[in-house]
């Protein structure tokens, strides 16, 4: 089937491509930022290196870095490993500022009568002050899919499937119809991670309805 002409099965299968080229780097920055902005709050002499620095890894432009990335990692540059590994530094310079923020809003009397009933440090990280941080950072991570979603098409100018490669077919043959597609595609997409952030932000903190029930 063929919308604005273009064909939708070849919609789809790029979609699938793009999701995982977002979705997998931001699980696992997410899983790298956890420690990173642990680290950033308990060691504050640490705080600012970490946070400065992870910072400054989005301000390194996408194009220039899926086209470095093939030559540092040794991979080919249509390998999509070199777009995971770009996406989690990005995902990375968004979140760890959010983890550390989240885990400094656990007001300080949580931790404390936390320690009191015998949790030790990482017991604690794990069933305290990560479950009340889950807000934060679920923010972030919200954040971040829309950012990955978006910045997943600059790889098309490099050839790599995915959404958007129906821009540069579009760009290509002066054809719009492509590229009113591709952003929709996009903008359903980035809609989908958001609100499977919300659904499970929801499944983890059942104290909140509670609260408002």
């Amino acid at each position: 089937m063929r919308v604005l002409g273009t064909d939708l099965s070849e919609v789809a299968s790029f979609a699938v491509q793009h999701a995982y080229l977002a979705g997998v780097p931001l699980l696992l920055g997410l899983l790298i930022s956890l420690p990173l902005g642990w680290v950033a709050l308990r060691r504050r002499w640490l705080y600012p290196p970490v946070i400065v620095g992870t910072g400054l890894l989005y301000t390194i432009p996408s194009l220039a870095l899926f086209v470095l990335l093939p030559g540092i990692l040794g991979t080919q540059i249509l390998d999509p490993l070199n777009v995971i590994v770009a996406m989690t530094l990005y995902t990375i310079a968004l979140l760890t500022r959010t983890v550390a923020d989240g885990l400094g809003s656990v007001p300080d009397h949580v931790r404390q009568a936390a320690t009191a009933m015998g949790y030790g440090p990482l017991h604690r990280f794990f069933a305290v002050e990560l479950p009340m941080a889950v807000p934060v950072i679920s923010a972030g991570l919200r954040v971040a899919a829309v950012s990955n979603v978006s910045m997943v098409s600059v790889a098309a100018l490099i050839g790599v499937s995915q959404l958007g490669l129906l821009f540069t077919d579009g760009f290509s043959r002066s054809a719009m119809g492509p590229i009113v597609i591709g952003v929709l595609a996009c903008v359903l997409l980035a809609l989908l991670f958001d609100l499977l952030i919300l659904a499970v932000t929801r499944a983890l903190t059942p104290w909140r309805r509670a609260v408002r029930a």
